[in-house]
């Protein structure tokens, strides 16, 4: 039979009463007999129930995030920075994905209910109706890149629009005449601002050139093979983010194409392997462990004061990271 508390109070020679307090970090057990309380719970290998625990304190010390995916550096960096962020407050984390799948976002939105003390939502799906159907009213959640003002819940944006912008000014300013542009998924907050970004950044009278992705290295390879094919073929590609574009650089390699000698490319993101390519990859530097830090201080807000929380509108600034990947050879 597994030790319980009771077990621990007897060996120790005290109530579970005081034994529940020792373990807590109480003030109010003496030194000598928390000392000895914690001895035997290390000799009977007692764990404390964290269910027991959430049934007292009402609190489950575990925060949920709720992603889009989990494949790609990308998560992997937003992952690192929310639970470096949680582990130092001694929070745990528990995280799903949606896999781009509205029925299964409503899911894990229902399964975290109950199981995490507040929630991090970056969803496509995260409108304001899905939301006011599938999250429990009084979860405390944060909202990532979701384009959605909803009262109540604090919310984090990149600056996907003030980013495209500037690199495919910066494009235009180096000299290159016919940028293409190889967009996102369809109904994605991201990919809409980022299109809109690259639109707003191109010189007056130059038109759009615009290839279909998803945000996969394998759709940014299926565009690069058109890029390739293209006539007249343009000069520069910016891809709406780093995935695709290293996918559109092997299509161009395979295509006989050098970068940046027949055309220049840029991404957006800055996942950490675009420095390491050949050529280093030219790109929209987002912060992403720091938005992940800062979504998790934003969640811990909102679980110590609601109302003041649930006013943060926090818009996170990009930069431009120019490589070799773009110069003008």
């Amino acid at each position: 039979m597994p030790t319980t508390i009771r077990d621990v109070a007897k060996a120790a020679g005290v109530s579970v009463a005081t034994v529940s307090r020792a373990l807590n970090g109480a003030d109010n057990v003496l030194p000598d007999t928390r000392a000895r309380i914690l001895a035997a719970a290390a000799t009977l290998r007692f764990t404390p129930s964290g269910a027991a625990r959430s049934l007292i304190t009402r609190r489950t010390d575990t925060v949920g995030a709720l992603l889009p995916d989990l494949f790609g550096e990308y998560f992997s960096e937003l992952i690192r920075g929310i639970d470096q962020a949680a582990r130092a407050r001694r929070l745990h984390l528990l995280v799903s994905s949606s896999h781009g799948d509205a029925s299964e976002a409503a899911a894990a939105l229902r399964a975290m209910n109950g199981r995490v003390d507040g929630l991090i939502v970056m969803s496509p799906h995260a409108d304001a109706e899905f939301l006011a159907q599938n999250l429990p009213a009084r979860l405390p959640a944060v909202l990532v890149n979701s384009g959605v003002d909803l009262p109540g819940h604090a919310a984090y944006s990149v600056d996907n629009f003030g980013g495209a912008k500037a690199m495919t000014r910066h494009l235009g300013g180096r000299g290159f005449e016919r940028i293409a542009f190889i967009g996102g998924p369809a109904g994605n907050h991201e990919a809409r601002e980022r299109r809109r970004g690259y639109k707003a950044g191109l010189r007056r009278g130059v038109h759009e050139i615009v290839f279909d992705g998803d945000f996969t290295e394998e759709s940014g390879w299926a565009a690069g093979r058109r890029i390739a094919q293209a006539e007249p073929r343009p000069d520069a590609v910016f891809a709406a983010n780093d995935m695709m574009a290293i996918g559109c650089m092997a299509a161009l390699a395979d295509a006989g194409l050098r970068v940046p000698e027949d055309l220049a490319v840029a991404g957006f993101d800055d996942i950490p392997v675009a420095r390491y390519l050949s050529p280093p990859l030219s790109t929209v530097r987002v912060g992403i462990a720091d938005l992940g830090r800062r979504a998790l201080e934003g969640l811990v807000a909102a679980l110590e004061d609601p109302p003041a929380a649930a006013a943060r509108r926090v818009t996170v600034p990009t930069e431009l990271v120019i490589r070799k990947s773009c110069a003008r050879v």
